[in-house]
């Protein structure tokens, strides 16, 4: 069996070993050593990286407890150097401690205990046994469980058997019987758990909880860990850094002038709908001009088509007419009346849109359609003007 030097000596970055077996697999390449710190998937725990003679690791797992990395290619040599990916493995550390850290706040505080832990490339997450879980709740999770830190409490890792087991003071045992590995933070709890983890409560550095959400009868529980941690904060205070340059005001009064732009931008909005409903009005009696024998149609060069819409339904709304009005920007038309014309409009475009390239439909009274060019939507229009005008 593989010698696992993740569990003896977790803090190895680079050994000297040999390929216990190579082989390859619709492609890919497989290689299982004598002796191996990278850490297979499992628990929770992502797997870790590196290189094997320079090539890439690209997976490691275990199957019938035997340790098998993927690789880029198989090694030209039975004796191979290993590098190991550290800021992963570290990052990895520093989250599975920090998460058995945060479980046991959790249950100390709350009464409440994990149902699962996952550990991502943006952030990790616990599921806990709890309804909800408020601000107020969240801050003094996070104080305590940092206090924890603070305190440099050591992690020992260690083997028990069954019966040593059941003198430990475990929430959750586990299924195996046999070659129990349990993780201990002192003074806080035992779990029985097959990661890696830190030396101390000191090394996962800072826990920032990010957000609490309901998941299925429980919370989940986002955070960040150390290294991580701080690389969010930092970006995050670029960021800040960067709003209050705009509105040239201090990081403490961003959320004020936020507050006064979004009021500004209301009042805008509000006045602008003012404006576009007054210049509605006076277009329509413009356009109105154009009717013919109960029928409008107009063409708009500068008009959005959902402005051209806007106007269609005001006017059909006051109107008795047919209305076809057709926007240049976004080659698409809409067609409609307010109830009062037999003309079917979503029949219309159905019998006659694909000899023009168009594509729409709609109902009996209103029915919208899209082009693949300019010309081929003022070809429509014509056709629609010169056909449905001997209709009315």
């Amino acid at each position: 069996m593989t010698e696992k030097l993740y569990y003896s000596s977790p803090y190895t970055i680079e050994w000297e070993t040999t390929i216990k077996k190579s082989f390859d697999n619709d492609g890919k390449f497989f290689i299982v050593l004598e002796s191996t710190a990278f850490y297979p998937t499992g628990g929770g725990q992502p797997n870790d990286t590196g290189t094997i003679n320079g090539i890439n690791v690209l997976d490691v797992f275990t199957e019938k407890d035997e340790v098998i990395h993927q690789l880029d290619r198989l090694p030209e040599t039975s004796s191979v150097n290993c590098k190991l990916n550290w800021d992963r493995r570290f990052d990895h550390m520093q989250h599975h401690s920090g998460q058995h850290l945060l479980s046991a706040v959790c249950y100390s505080l709350h009464g409440a205990r994990t149902i699962s832990f996952h550990l991502g490339t943006e952030y990790a997450t616990i599921d806990i046994e709890m309804d909800v879980l408020n601000q107020n709740q969240m801050d003094r999770l996070e104080q305590a469980v940092n206090e924890e830190i603070y305190k440099n409490r050591m992690v020992h890792t260690y083997f028990v058997n069954d019966e040593e087991l059941q003198q430990l003071p475990l929430l959750k045992m586990p299924k195996i019987t046999e070659n129990i590995r349990i993780v201990e933070i002192e003074g806080v709890e035992h779990n029985a758990c097959g990661g890696t983890h830190v030396r101390s409560t000191a090394e996962i550095g800072i826990i920032k909880l990010l957000k609490a959400e309901k998941q299925k009868g429980a919370v989940r529980l986002y955070f960040k860990c150390g290294i991580r941690a701080l690389v969010d904060y930092n970006e995050s205070l670029k960021i800040l850094g960067l709003i209050a340059a705009k509105f040239n005001t201090g990081r403490n009064d961003v959320l004020n002038r936020l507050e006064k732009w979004e009021a500004d931008q209301l009042d805008m909005e509000v006045e602008m709908k003012r404006l576009k409903e007054e210049n509605n009005s006076y277009l329509a009696k413009e356009i109105l001009t154009h009717v013919t024998n109960d029928f409008l149609t107009y063409v708009f060069k500068e008009k959005s088509f959902d402005d051209t819409k806007e106007l269609a339904i005001k006017i059909a709304n006051e109107n008795e007419l047919l209305i076809l009005f057709a926007a240049i920007q976004d080659n698409r038309i809409i067609f409609m009346h307010n109830g009062t014309n037999e003309i079917q409009c979503g029949k219309f475009f159905k019998e006659y849109l694909s000899s023009f390239n168009g594509k729409g439909g709609g109902s009996d009274t209103s029915a919208q359609a899209g082009f693949s060019s300019t010309e081929d939507m003022q070809r429509f229009v014509e056709f629609a003007r010169e056909n449905l005008s001997k209709d009315l």
